[in-house]
C-alpha cells in the first residue's frame, strides 16, 4: 500500500507510540511523511480560540515526544496541534487540507457500562475519512474497563 502521507491523530492515552510506530513502519516502505495531530476539545462555553493553558502544555509534551521518536525510528514527523469543538471533524477535515492517503489510529481497549465501546470520535472517523483507515485496538486487559480515551 504506497502512500506519501500518513495522519496519525494522538491524545496522550497511552497508544500514542504503539500508533506512530506502525506508521513509522507503513512510512520506511513507502517514503511517506507522517503528521503527527493533536486535537484540544474546546468546550461550547468558551470561545474557539480560548487559552487552554494546561490542556495545550500537555498536548505540546505529548507532540515533542512523538517528534523525538519519529527521529530515533527515523521517519520524517510533523506535529500539529488544534482546537476545536469535536475531534473526530477535526481530524477528517485535516485529513482532506494535508491530502493524507492514510490515518493510522490506536486505541485502547476501553469499556463504557460493561460493553466494549469504540467511542463517538472513531466511528465518525472511519464513516467520514476520505482516504483509508488502519485502526489497531490494544490488548484487552484487566485494568482498562475503566480506561477511557479520546480516540
Amino acid at each position: 500500500m504506497p502512500v506519501g502521507k500518513i495522519l496519525v491523530p494522538v491524545h496522550d492515552n497511552g497508544c500514542d507510540d504503539e500508533a506512530l510506530r506502525l506508521a513509522g513502519d507503513i512510512a520506511k516502505i513507502s517514503k511517506a511523511t507522517i503528521h503527527a495531530l493533536y486535537v484540544i476539545e474546546v468546550n461550547r462555553n468558551l470561545p474557539l480560540d480560548a487559552e487552554i493553558t494546561q490542556e495545550t502544555s500537555k498536548a505540546e509534551k505529548v507532540l515533542h515526544h512523538l517528534e523525538r521518536l519519529g527521529r530515533e525510528l527515523k521517519c520524517s514527523v510533523e506535529a500539529t496541534l488544534v482546537q476545536a469543538r469535536d475531534v473526530g471533524p477535526a481530524v477528517v477535515q485535516e485529513a482532506v487540507e494535508r491530502g493524507s492517503e492514510l490515518i493510522v489510529m490506536q486505541m485502547p481497549y476501553k469499556k463504557r457500562f460493561g460493553t466494549f465501546t469504540l467511542g463517538d470520535t472513531i466511528p465518525y472517523i472511519l464513516k467520514n475519512a476520505p482516504c483509508q483507515v488502519i485502526l489497531c485496538r490494544d490488548a484487552m486487559t484487566t485494568g482498562a474497563e475503566n480506561g477511557a480515551a479520546h480516540v
